[in-house]
């Protein structure tokens, strides 16, 4: 085999466990949401507030801790849930109206 056909080949590899590792996160998400959603309905039902800054607080530490034990970019596991704590959020608001 040649080299472009050996690139090809492991191209095609890696390709695979993108696609993969994208539907695990895409299920993974699902079930966090289910999660979310059944809080938010606890909190509206207790007249609990949508947000609670100082849980996001820690779990941006512990997310981050996280990232920097698998080597992920640390800044970018802030961010990825800091969006997902505003979509958290805002499903929560929903169910206080």
């Amino acid at each position: 085999m040649d080299a472009v056909n050996r690139a090809a080949d492991l191209l095609k590899h890696h390709r695979e466990s993108i696609d993969r590792l994208d539907a695990i996160l895409v299920f993974t998400l699902a079930e966090r949401f289910k999660h979310t959603q059944a809080v938010g309905k606890l909190k509206a039902e207790h007249a609990l507030p949508p947000s609670d800054p100082a849980r996001e607080a820690r779990q941006i530490e512990r997310l981050q801790r996280l990232a920097e034990e698998a080597d992920l970019d640390p800044e970018f596991a802030r961010k990825f849930l800091n969006f997902i704590i505003s979509e958290v959020i805002r499903h929560h608001e929903t169910f206080q109206k």
